[in-house]
């Protein structure tokens, strides 16, 4: 696979990279140069508006971005006035076809978030860039035209798994199948080490660069498939991957690099989560994205449940489905053969049809696959399906929802010996109320009682629940002072109920609160 016509990193790298900062060739610096809707529009993929609003401007912004970012050829002359020219000939990062100097690679501005923790700028955003063949983004041509090891940019998938996974300070972080280096970028903010993979060499290239320019550390680069390259490293306390899910028909290294892997149906994503539980560390966090795909008389919950490895809590969250024809035609479209000659339009979409078929596949749903490796016996797994909003980023969410599990696992340890219905174990803690948690009541205008109480999460995956006046009137009392017990047997005699009912039916209604982060263990 080739690599030539690449940037090398060199000693010219760090003068780039202060003409960029000077220039404000930074997320917030583009979005000022080219306003609101412009801004949007690149980010689609789509060039016209960003190109009139730099043109004619000759400024140092207008002409980085219309050198890195439309790839658009710019005067010798007017490219010496906005960084170091011969630095950038010189290290490859552009070319020079006469009186005019192109980018030989997009690079686009890019923040990440500062080391939990760390000195500095704490959690505060951090400016760095991106660096690849293109973004790709949707509505734009797609990989046409494209070498099958084409190296995207920052798109959706990316921001969103970016934005999912936990930020804790780590010792050692594997980025699994890298790409332009997005996610090793993040983890080299929080993490003493970062490892990254790929089977394209050109992808280990663009990781090299998207690091050196951003001034990152370097990340121990490794070819390979899958855990093939850290077969024999101890385990990763976090492993971050935004695989080649795409279900295909195309094999062995037939399709586009970025997101054809080779294998079939979801045996990709499958594999890939049934293998880290044996490179986590213990208490280290696998996340990911994920394919699979639904087929006639079985439930998707269940399949994706088999696929956790034993020792590891599981949280799998189902965020769209698509039918196998949808499903086909966003990928069809995506390597631009919607655009090339129609016969073979349809030629392609009837292989990806007969390859659904073949296995009984309905439909594909798109989620997130999150691991914690605790070594429990009784591990915890929740498959869910949520298509809602959710407030982003959600890493301290994530984070959070495996504490909880922690902490009814330990309750539940109690209930063997508990004399109050089951619940002993739940009803000796104290509790607080979720931040940002509200109630609403539903009901009929005028009514002396509503029909509904609800709670709703305004953070994180914002939820809503109905309960009932008794788990209302609970969670309402919730503010850490007393156990949940004295709270519910407050509620029973209230009420006139028999405490000891409300005892025995209590979990039904308090472990979802607790799972779910309406209510929080105190302390």
């Amino acid at each position: 696979m080739r690599i030539t016509g690449l940037p090398a990193p060199g000693p010219g790298t760090p003068r780039l990279r202060e003409a960029l900062l000077t220039a404000s060739f930074t997320p917030e610096g583009l979005l000022d140069l080219l306003g609101p809707s412009a801004h949007a529009a690149l980010a689609r993929g789509e060039t016209v508006p960003a190109l009139r609003a730099t043109h004619p401007d000759d400024g140092p912004l207008a002409v980085l971005t219309r050198l890195f970012l439309l790839r658009r050829p710019v005067a010798y002359g007017v490219a010496r006035g906005a960084l170091p020219l011969d630095e950038a000939l010189g290290e490859g990062w552009l070319t020079r076809d006469g009186d005019e100097v192109r980018a030989t690679v997009e690079v686009r501005p890019y923040a990440t978030e500062g080391a939990p923790g760390g000195d500095g700028d704490g959690a505060g955003s951090r400016d760095g860039w991106i660096v690849s063949d293109s973004r790709g983004a949707p509505g734009a041509d797609g990989a046409a035209g494209q070498a099958p090891d084409v190296v995207l940019g920052a798109g959706g998938a990316s921001a969103t798994l970016a934005a999912l996974t936990v930020r804790t300070p780590v010792a050692r972080a594997l980025d699994l199948g890298t790409g332009s280096g997005v996610q090793a970028l993040h983890a080299s903010r929080h993490a003493d080490l970062v490892t990254a993979t790929d089977v394209n060499p050109r992808a280990l290239r663009m990781t090299a660069l998207t690091l050196a320019l951003s001034g990152a550390p370097p990340a121990d680069l490794r070819l390979g498939s899958l855990f093939d390259p850290v077969a024999d490293e101890p385990g990763y306390d976090l492993i971050v991957s935004n695989p080649p899910f795409v279900i295909s028909p195309a094999r062995d290294g037939a399709g586009l690099t970025y997101r054809d892997g080779g294998m079939a149906g979801d045996a990709l994503c499958r594999t890939l989560v049934r293998r880290s539980a044996a490179h986590l560390a213990e208490g280290g966090h696998c996340q990911l994205l994920a394919n699979w795909e639904r087929t006639e008389g079985e439930d998707w919950r269940e399949r994706l449940a088999a696929w956790v490895p034993p020792g590891c809590d599981a949280w799998i969250v189902r965020r769209e489905e698509q039918d196998v024809a949808e499903y086909a035609e966003l990928w069809l479209r995506d390597a631009g053969l919607h655009r090339g000659d129609r016969a073979a339009y349809e030629a392609a979409y009837g292989a990806w049809l007969d390859e659904f078929a073949a296995r009984g596949a309905l439909a594909v749903g798109f989620g997130w696959v999150m691991l914690r490796r605790t070594g429990a016996e009784r591990p915890a797994i929740r498959v869910e399906d949520w298509p809602h909003a959710v407030e982003q980023p959600l890493g301290d969410t994530v984070l959070a929802h495996f504490a909880r599990q922690d902490f009814l696992r330990d309750r539940a340890r109690d209930d063997d010996r508990d004399r109050d219905g089951g619940q002993a174990g739940l009803l000796s803690a104290r509790y607080v109320l979720a931040e940002g948690v509200v109630q609403e009541q539903v009901g009929a205008p005028g009514a002396e009682d509503p029909e509904h109480i609800v709670l709703r999460q305004r953070h994180g995956m914002m939820r809503a629940t109905a309960l009932d006046t008794v788990g209302a009137g609970f969670a309402g009392s919730c503010d850490g002072t007393l156990v949940a017990g004295t709270i519910l047997d407050a509620i029973a005699s209230l009420l006139g109920e028999d405490p000891f009912t409300l005892r025995e039916g209590a979990g039904a209604w308090l472990r979802p609160l607790v799972e779910q982060g309406f209510l929080l263990p105190a302390g």
